[in-house]
């Protein structure tokens, strides 16, 4: 009941202005910072593992920076799953398209970090171009049902669930399709070795060098950004990567929790910090949270 009360909620809001939207957003997410204490012990738990030299009042701080952010695009979502094709182009620009211009005619994997403006930059893609997915099914009946109607009310994208594996995904890509992939978060430990973040070991899963190894697909990051106000978010394409796989996967794997860290330092309060990113320990490793 209050899933759905919350989705009306947002569906409410959707109609405002997105400089209102934003401010609405901003004062939620700092409320949320106030509330929810389990996600505030985590995200300044990990604040803390990837800034250790950081004083604790400016973890603090960059902490409710973030729950703001978050705050904003949980909001914003609401233009997402109901605005209009127009609003959606409007609300979040594509920067750097000259880049995936650039290796057009080959298989391509969107390599997709975990901003809190992530689904901004999905959705905004699927206005236009038909890309290949995975996603993890909500228990929410309600809310699965609501970001799946997000993710599939313009372009109808290839949705793969995680536990179907690479195989239909690799198809999707030789085919032609772009795969907008989000390799950045703690799986467990099927699929994954542990490499520094922020240097710290993280269970970081190893599909992007073996997709690309398997489909002959460049890689070509596509980072979303929030910006402020009511100015929406941009969508930046980088350079295709060169020499990737390189034929080491620990290497590899290394190679893009360093890319990522390199975007965390740009805009520290919009990574997903809610997320327990150091949840699986090496053996005999003490828990974090």
């Amino acid at each position: 009941m209050m899933t759905r009360v919350g989705l009306g909620l947002v569906w409410l809001l959707h109609w405002l202005p997105l400089s209102v939207l934003a401010a609405i957003g901003h004062s939620t997410g700092l409320l949320l910072y106030v509330l929810a204490h389990e996600r505030r012990r985590v995200v300044l738990t990990n604040l803390r593992l990837c800034f250790p030299d950081l004083p604790d009042r400016e973890r603090a701080a960059l902490a409710r920076r973030h729950f703001s952010a978050f705050g904003r695009s949980l909001l914003e979502h609401g233009i997402l799953w109901w605005g209009s094709h127009a609003r959606v182009l409007r609300m979040v620009r594509i920067e750097g398209m000259e880049h995936w211009d650039a290796v057009r005619g080959r298989p391509v994997i969107l390599l997709a970090p975990h901003f809190v403006g992530l689904d901004m930059g999905g959705i905004r893609l699927g206005a236009e171009y038909r890309v290949v997915s995975v996603y993890s099914k909500q228990k929410n009946p309600a809310f699965d049902a609501v970001l799946y109607h997000g993710r599939t009310r313009f372009v109808m994208p290839d949705l793969y669930s995680r536990q179907n594996g690479l195989r239909p995904v690799a198809r999707a890509i030789k085919s032609g399709l772009p795969f907008y992939y989000l390799p950045d978060m703690d799986f467990g430990e099927r699929d994954s070795i542990f490499v520094p973040f922020f240097g710290v070991p993280a269970a970081t899963i190893t599909g992007l060098s073996r997709i690309a190894a398997l489909t002959g697909a460049v890689i070509v990051p596509a980072v979303t950004t929030q910006l402020p106000g009511g100015q929406g978010y941009v969508l930046h394409f980088y350079p295709a990567w060169e020499n990737f796989p390189g034929g080491d996967l620990a290497a590899d794997t290394r190679r893009m929790n360093t890319f990522i860290e390199d975007r965390v330092r740009e805009m520290p309060e919009q990574y997903y910090w809610l997320h327990k990113r150091f949840k699986t320990r090496p053996p005999g490793e003490a828990r974090f949270y």
